[in-house]
């Protein structure tokens, strides 16, 4: 009687002794990141109706400044005469990420929490060597991501949108996308899940050869919404000390 037939990955082994070993694959530490927190409130119908009083007043008026560029008033109104953020406001606290290999376009991930799916993941037409470098010579960094109403009434919120018109302190730098966490954004969240604050170089293997390494910033930042058709993310920094600020605007005009 004949004996069992040989196993297909041997006789492949036996039959192509030169065949080239397997690419090396990132493997990412088994963090099982949590979805976004769906905020879901049961208030009387009073209550409801009082909030959406509050909020109609909560909707301040947009203002251009400089030409081309829109910044909601409620941000103009957190920053101080010396030109720091009013720090007594605060919003709901968010981790924010940016990140990328040094030539390629930076991404800014926001999370509920560290180990938390981005609730918001965006990528600007910006190198993530150059982004980095202006913060680095700049006390105060604004970003401002406008997008026109496609029909009056608008009931969605401004991060819904895809797509943004891009502005660094006013300069016009192309454009800002929403997209979906790739696999190698979800495994960045991953690798820094117990970093609340910190930047860094990413580990070797992540690197590209064209591109270059991977490097990082995470802080807190104060989610801020105005309206419907404006929210402000403003970077924390520890202590209250003197490093860059950051401010990121999402305005639909």
């Amino acid at each position: 009687m004949a004996g069992p037939p040989p196993l297909p990955g041997k006789a492949a082994a036996a039959a192509d002794p030169d065949a080239p070993e397997p690419s090396t694959v990132h493997r990412f530490p088994a963090i099982l990141l949590q979805p976004p927190s769906q905020r879901r409130h049961n208030h009387s119908r009073s209550t409801k109706l009082l909030r959406s009083f509050r909020s109609a007043f909560r909707a301040l008026p947009i203002i251009a400044t400089p030409p081309g560029c829109h910044i909601p008033t409620s941000a103009l109104s957190r920053v101080g005469s010396s030109g720091r953020r009013d720090c007594h406001v605060h919003g709901t606290r968010t981790t924010g990420t940016l990140f990328g290999h040094r030539k390629a376009r930076i991404t800014v991930a926001f999370q509920d929490n560290p180990r938390s799916v981005p609730l918001l993941l965006l990528q600007l037409a910006v190198p993530t060597a150059r982004f980095m470098q202006d913060m680095g010579s700049s006390s105060l960094l604004r970003v401002a991501l406008e997008c026109e109403k496609k029909v009056a009434g608008e009931k969605s919120c401004v991060l819904d949108e895809p797509l943004w018109a891009a502005y660094i302190n006013g300069r016009n730098v192309g454009y800002a996308a929403k997209r979906d966490p790739t696999e190698l954004d979800l495994g960045v969240m991953q690798l820094l899940h117990a970093v609340s604050m910190g930047a860094g170089v990413l580990p070797g293997d992540m690197t590209d050869p064209v591109d270059g390494e991977l490097t990082y910033m995470r802080a807190y930042f104060d989610r801020v919404t105005g309206s419907k058709d404006s929210e402000t993310f403003y970077m924390l920094n520890p202590d209250g000390n003197d490093g860059p600020e950051l401010s990121i605007f999402f305005v639909r005009i």
